[in-house]
Order: C-alpha cells, then structure tokens, then sequence
C-alpha cells in the first residue's frame, strides 16, 4: 500500500484502481468493473441500477444482507420493494422464484424487476450455492425479462470451498461483487462489476452517493495483494469453522449439525446467547449473538488453530458452570 502508485481515480487517473478493476471484471466474467469502498455500496448501487421507477420489487432471501444490514437502503435509495423468500441455508428454488414473480401487467402490484443471490449465504451459515440450482434460478428470472443481481461479499470463499471458478458462478448475473475485506484480509473495499454501460452509470452513483476515493490506489493495492496471496490460505479458515463447529457439537448446551458448515461461518444455538457472548468476551473470545438463542461464529485471516482451541476452551468452562 505504501509502495502504490496512485492518481486521481475521479478522472480515471489512478493506475492501481484501473489495474484492479480490470482484473475484478475479468475474474468475475464481465466488460467492467467499479473499485468501492465497501459491499454495501456494491449491493446498494447494484439495486439503483436495476430498479426502474420507485415501486418496483426485489425477491432475495429473508435472511439476505440488503434486508438484513443494510438500514432499509433498497427503499431509500431505489425506492425498492422487497418480496423476501425462505429457504435453507439461506437458499432458495427456482421454483420459488417462478411463485414469487408478479403477473405481467397487474397494475394492481409492484413490478418484478430483480432477483439477488447472496455466496456465500451469510446468516446462512457460510453455505454455497450449487451452480446448478443458481443457473436454475437464472433462467427463471430471464425467462421472466427479470435482472440478476450476485452479491459476492464471500464469493471467493465459495470458489475454494467448491473448485467453481468465480467467473463461472458470476458471469450470468447482470452485476456481480467480490469484497476484499472479509476472509481476503484487506482493510476496505469492494469491487462491483457488470456491462460497460452500467458500470458507466455506477460511476455517477458512487459520486452521488459519497463514494469517489481520489488516491483510491492506496487501498485497491491491498485487494490486489490479496488477490495475489489470500485467496487459496481461505480453505484454513474452512478448516478451522470445521473444527470449531465438531467441537461445538460435543459440548452439552450447543445445538449445532458440523455437516452444515461448508466455508468460513458457523452458526449454533445456545440457551442465553447475549449472556455467553459477554462471558466469552471478558476471556477474550468475540462471538457474536444472533438475538436470543443463536450465535454466529466467522473464522478468517487472523484466526488459527491455536485460537479456535482457546474458544472451545471457554465455551467448555463457562456451559459447565
């Protein structure tokens, strides 16, 4: 970062942006490519770009990060309807999709527009789509003239995790993101991509929305690093969720199926999960509670294995007591 030669990324004069959103686009099978700075304004510019004239909807999991973590964005910023979905995992059917879409022409309901897929899923449980059940819901939605849009926060973990290139899974959305500040290690940023002309069209909300950087190269230097040097070490960060999650299960007090944890999230239920995080926090383990009876558990860069057996040691001595 400090070695980044850098420009004014407004007047498209930044090299280390250019070479990253170039790459980005590449990678994920697209003609451009938008360096922001963080997957909220990916997911939130996406949604603005789909969505036609205020009142149009959105079908996405219940659990979905738009609806979930982003402070009622989609309304305030798109005008967005919502037409969450159920489903495992935090997945949900083609044959969902096809159920959820409005009838052409009913004046009467809001307008179908966009369908958004979250992989990894995050309150999920970190799982991964199937390429076949994603290509399903693809064609549903542009059987029905819809647009598709891939929130890709942990994309990259679902690349290592199933062997599925990430342009394989991202190329037939209409827009699609990776994120460099999860299990890729970097400090912020995320990267949105999509035709030249939407792409184009991005560039105006990222500046109406507050999101132009200057000498953005200094922190897109850190997304290249870390698409240079942290993509394969996620499989660790696998490995330890998995640990976490076998250990979890053979505590008495846990409610947890390992099977289920297939990147870098693990989920559980527990009996008084605000109480046990603010215990595990004075021994110096951060959980956090998932409202009363749930915690979500993310391993990542700066955990390894020594760390997750010092959780599972505090979980033992504090469900004992």
């Amino acid at each position: 970062m400090a070695r980044a030669e850098v420009g004014d990324e407004q007047r498209f004069q930044d090299p280390t942006v250019n070479a990253l959103q170039e790459r980005v686009a590449e990678l994920l099978g697209h003609e451009a490519a938008l360096f922001l700075p963080t997957g909220t304004m990916c997911n939130q510019i996406a949604i603005r770009l789909h969505i036609g004239p205020h009142g149009d909807e959105i079908i996405l999991h219940r659990r979905s990060h738009p609806i979930i973590a982003e402070a009622g964005g989609p309304a305030a910023h798109a005008g967005a309807m919502l037409s969450p979905l159920d489903g495992e995992g935090g997945m949900f059917t083609p044959q969902q999709v096809e159920e959820a879409i409005r009838p052409a022409g009913d004046r009467y309901s809001p307008r179908s527009r966009l369908v958004c897929v979250e992989q990894t899923t995050n309150m999920g449980g970190g799982r991964v789509w199937p390429l076949e059940q994603m290509h399903g819901v693809l064609e549903v939605a542009g059987r029905h003239g819809l647009r598709t849009h891939l929130d890709g926060a942990r994309l990259m973990n679902a690349v290592v995790a199933s062997g599925v290139s990430a342009a394989d899974y991202g190329r037939g959305f209409d827009t699609a993101w990776i994120d460099f500040s999860k299990g890729l290690g970097g400090p912020m940023g995320a990267c949105l991509a999509g035709s030249a002309e939407l792409i184009a069209e991005a560039w105006r909300l990222k500046q109406m929305m507050g999101g132009a950087l200057r000498q953005g190269g200094i922190v897109a230097a850190a997304g290249i690093y870390a698409l240079d040097n942290n993509v394969e070490r996620l499989a660790e960060d696998h490995a330890n969720a998995r640990l976490l999650a076998e250990g979890l299960a053979e505590i008495a007090g846990v409610e947890i199926d390992p099977s289920t944890v297939e990147t870098n999230i693990v989920i559980f239920g527990v009996a008084d999960a605000p109480e046990l995080s603010r215990r595990l926090e004075e021994r110096g383990v951060d959980i956090s509670p998932l409202g009363a009876a749930q915690m979500r558990a993310v391993t990542h860069h700066d955990v390894d294995r020594a760390a997750i057996e010092t959780a599972l040691g505090a979980f033992r001595d504090l469900l004992a007591a």
